[in-house]
């Protein structure tokens, strides 16, 4: 990889708002994670979230935990996960970022995981219960390794939001809501003040996550920020559809995106 993941990551939100998909690695199988991908990435998706499994998920809904419960039950390992994107990374160009938990990368060996990131070609990751204020031990590893460590940004942040918008580095993920992830039917968090205080301390992009569901509310969150996160949603699709599930993820990331186009 010749640019570090925070490059990539920032031009993948360099053609108008970006349409970011998270998808739960090995739910119900690799096979049809990587279909699911590639059909997300041929149906407009500027930036893939890949899940890794945890048999302990905190920020996760009941959608998104029954998706790491069948992935784990059906045998995936991170080291299945690496092999993945090293299949993928032979025709899929957007930026890859993981999404799991501190627990994953400690157990894995911080060193070692982030190596097999830079190795394999991923450009970011997300920790959701990683608090900011312990950053520091992934932080060196990550830059290291030009992986860029995703700082997530919530409303219950409040006084704390500049400073981690001072600091952020590839993108910022806003929470929309309080809670965990899920679809809702509607989001009501005055999210205007956050992205304003985001935009005056840093002019890395901003994508807002947690409960989007349909492109009425992708349209609407596009607005207020540079990008659209949407987990559950498409994790609902695969757990109905199985493994024929990504020509139906296909068309609904290609909706989604014309949305926030």
């Amino acid at each position: 990889m010749n640019k570090a993941g925070k490059e990539r990551i920032r031009e993948a939100f360099g053609k108008g708002k970006a349409f970011i998909p998270f998808i739960t690695c090995g739910d119900p199988d690799l096979q049809t994670t990587a279909a699911c991908v590639r059909e997300m990435v041929r149906s407009g998706a500027d930036l893939i979230e890949l899940g890794i499994p945890f048999s302990d998920p905190t920020a996760e809904g009941p959608v998104i935990q029954g998706a790491n419960l069948r992935a784990l039950t059906g045998g995936v390992t991170t080291d299945r996960i690496f092999d993945l994107v090293r299949e993928l990374r032979r025709d899929v160009t957007v930026p890859l970022v993981f999404m799991t938990y501190a627990n994953v990368v400690f157990s894995y060996g911080a060193e070692r995981f982030l190596g097999a990131c830079a190795e394999t070609g991923i450009d970011g990751l997300i920790l959701p219960d990683l608090p900011f204020e312990e950053k520091e031990e992934f932080l060196s590893v990550c830059r290291e390794h030009g992986v860029a460590l995703i700082s997530l940004i919530a409303p219950t942040s409040e006084n704390r939001v500049a400073m981690i918008a001072g600091e952020a580095e590839g993108f910022i993920y806003l929470v929309s809501s309080l809670g965990v992830t899920g679809v809702r039917s509607s989001i009501t968090t005055d999210l205007e003040p956050i992205v304003r205080t985001i935009r005056a301390n840093t002019d890395v992009p901003c994508a807002i996550g947690f409960g989007i569901s349909n492109p009425e509310q992708a349209k609407k969150m596009a607005e207020k920020a540079d990008g659209v996160i949407v987990g559950s949603a498409i994790v609902k699709i695969i757990a109905q559809y199985g493994k024929d599930a990504a020509p139906y993820v296909g068309a609904f990331v290609k909706e989604m995106k014309d949305a926030v186009r």
